[in-house]
């Protein structure tokens, strides 16, 4: 299966740089709405057969115009949601207590995946909500899918499930507001990532702390030139 993992469009939670991962969450800005509109485009050379999007109300939003184009329904999946805050949730992502949230993400994604949000869920609980999404879209035969999801939930993802990127290219690399991730593989087989946000929409900003480096983290992906996904 082609998997495209698709970041939302801009909030107004991405511009003030907070952590806003709750239920329902924050709607799109004007530019988040424009991002939205121009994704058929930026995809059209995409056979997408399936959209999914996360319950918050960005993704449905961002997934929207994606799915009329190909006359689709959105299908909707609490799995895809982004990683919760917990006790860190609308503090600013630049703050010192908010910096603990992406270093408990990559903390996950190398492998502590017992180790707790302040306040919300464990590595291994996001993990098995995301998998369960992918496997159920998988078990559909679809050949390709998008996903609409957010920017650690997907950047955490991919750095444990894909082969070819490790954890540090996942944090250095940022994923801006409709950003994409392409891999190719299955729940059985594995996962190795074709391109990582070569299809972003609008080049400038990463989009909040959640899209944004990891500090002092090296850039380093795995596997040969040929795999590069930047």
């Amino acid at each position: 299966m082609r998997l495209l993992l698709i970041r939302h469009g801009q909030t107004p939670a991405n511009v003030a740089g907070l952590l806003d991962t709750a239920i329902p969450g924050a709607g799109l800005t004007e530019l988040g709405e424009r991002q939205a509109e121009a994704l058929p485009e930026a995809l059209a050379g995409e056979d997408i057969e399936a959209v999914y999007a996360s319950v918050l109300v960005r993704t449905r939003l961002t997934a929207a115009p994606l799915a009329v184009a190909r006359g689709l329904d959105v299908i909707v999946r609490d799995g895809l949601r982004e990683l919760s805050a917990g006790d860190l949730e609308m503090l600013p992502g630049d703050s010192p207590r908010g910096e603990e949230y992406m270093r408990v993400v990559f903390a996950w994604a190398a492998g502590d995946t017992e180790l707790r949000m302040p306040g919300g869920e464990s590595g291994a609980e996001a993990l098995a909500r995301y998998d369960a999404v992918v496997a159920e879209a998988a078990a559909s035969g679809a050949g390709t899918v998008a996903m609409v999801s957010h920017g650690a939930a997907i950047r955490m993802w991919t750095a444990v499930r894909a082969v070819n990127v490790d954890v540090p290219f996942a944090a250095g690399h940022p994923l801006r507001n409709t950003g994409v991730v392409v891999l190719e593989g299955s729940p059985s087989d594995g996962w190795k990532a074709l391109s990582w946000a070569d299809q972003t929409v609008t080049p400038s900003g990463a989009g909040g702390p959640t899209g944004m480096p990891l500090p002092d983290s090296s850039l380093r992906l795995t596997g040969s030139a040929g795999d590069d996904p930047k």
